[in-house]
């Protein structure tokens, strides 16, 4: 897959990611988190056998953004045990 079409991919996970999580994120954040995320889920759905993200489609879309909904959790929980401290 072409950086263009990751970038394209990650902005439209992350965005839609944020919306699911309640985050505002600028476009270069929706873009870091949906790669991100879209790595997070792609080798998370590898190992329980679903195979990753292998192109520009639904399925690809799907695990990149619940890829990045756990990354934004996952951060999310680690700001929140930080500020306890």
């Amino acid at each position: 897959m072409s950086i263009l079409l990751w970038l394209i991919l990650g902005a439209v996970a992350g965005w839609i990611a944020g919306k699911i999580m309640g985050e505002q994120r600028g476009l270069g954040g929706n873009i870091l988190v949906g790669i991100l995320g879209a790595g997070l889920g792609g080798l998370a759905a590898s190992l329980l056998g679903f195979g990753g993200v292998d192109g520009f489609n639904l399925y690809s879309l799907l695990v990149a953004v619940a890829g990045a909904c756990l990354l934004l959790w996952i951060w999310n929980a680690l700001q929140k045990r930080t500020s306890k401290e």
